[in-house]
């Protein structure tokens, strides 16, 4: 059985035990105005206010392209509701350069994050499609992995290299959870995977299927992608089904952040899977 409750107009699933929640990967989007997400006139320091009430958790994208500053992550928290949650990208510096001062970066990151942990879902460990399975590199996520022991993380693979039992075994030992992409069909991508690694969260992210954005260094073209009705019943029916009989809890995050295309389809996830009750 499942039911949609609401509270203060925020969305969570729930299927037997398994709690599901649902929102957007990022949410200061000027062009969400244009796409009638937000009001004419809203201010971008205003916008977590009103995402909040149609959502209860968010996935935050600028801790991955500037370091996490305590003094900013503590104005998010004063702005969002105690039960809002957020989910938070490490800073590309941990994950994209890899510098041989990563650890001191790593320190930087959880300083600035620590207003967060009352409120943190999970950190997302995003990693690159050249990020492939070298031994240099499994050196190194065991080392980040290990530096952020003290937190829920979950980890995204791009790269096809980690689609493997050995991989997946280590991280339900660490209990750290595998991301699940639903991303274009791209042979080199990490393919869709329902490896539940955490049954303390499942954490699924929708990027999209725009093969030729994604292929292009366009941003914009890259997450420009509609899901319709039908696709998102699908993948209910194939994959959202198993997955929750795994789990207590799980997120979805939707990534199609263009023309709001986000937010249109979580509502859209959201109401379908209560339909199913």
């Amino acid at each position: 059985m499942i039911r949609l409750e609401v509270t203060a107009e925020n969305p969570t699933i729930y299927s037997g035990d398994c709690s599901v929640m649902i929102g957007t990967s990022g949410y200061s989007y000027t062009e969400w105005i244009d796409g009638g997400f937000y009001p004419p006139g809203i201010k971008t320091s205003e916008m977590l206010y009103q995402y909040a009430r149609q959502f209860q958790v968010v996935e935050l994208n600028y801790t991955w392209y500037q370091m996490a500053r305590a003094e900013a992550i503590s104005r998010l928290v004063e702005k969002s509701p105690t039960n809002f949650l957020f989910a938070a990208k490490i800073t590309r510096t941990l994950t994209h350069e890899r510098n041989s001062d990563w650890a001191e970066q790593l320190a930087m990151f959880k300083d600035g994050i620590e207003p967060l942990r009352p409120q943190l879902l999970a950190l997302l460990i995003q990693l690159p499609p050249d990020f492939e399975r070298t031994v240099a590199n499994r050196r190194y996520l065991a080392h980040l992995l290990d530096g952020l022991a003290d937190y829920p993380v979950a980890v995204e693979f791009r790269h096809h290299s980690w689609a493997s039992d050995g991989v997946y075994a280590e991280l339900r030992r660490r209990r750290v959870s595998l991301v699940c992409v639903d991303s274009p069909a791209i042979d080199t991508l990490f393919p869709l995977s329902v490896e539940v690694t955490n049954p303390d969260l499942f954490y699924i992210r929708f990027h999209g299927r725009n093969a030729l954005g994604w292929k292009s260094s366009n941003i914009q073209k890259k997450f420009d992608y509609n899901y319709s009705t039908a696709e998102l019943q699908d993948w209910y029916n194939d994959y959202l089904k198993k997955i929750i009989t795994t789990s207590s809890r799980g997120v979805v995050f939707f990534n199609n952040h263009v023309h709001a295309q986000a937010p249109a389809n979580a509502r859209k996830f959201a109401q379908l899977l209560a339909a199913q009750g």
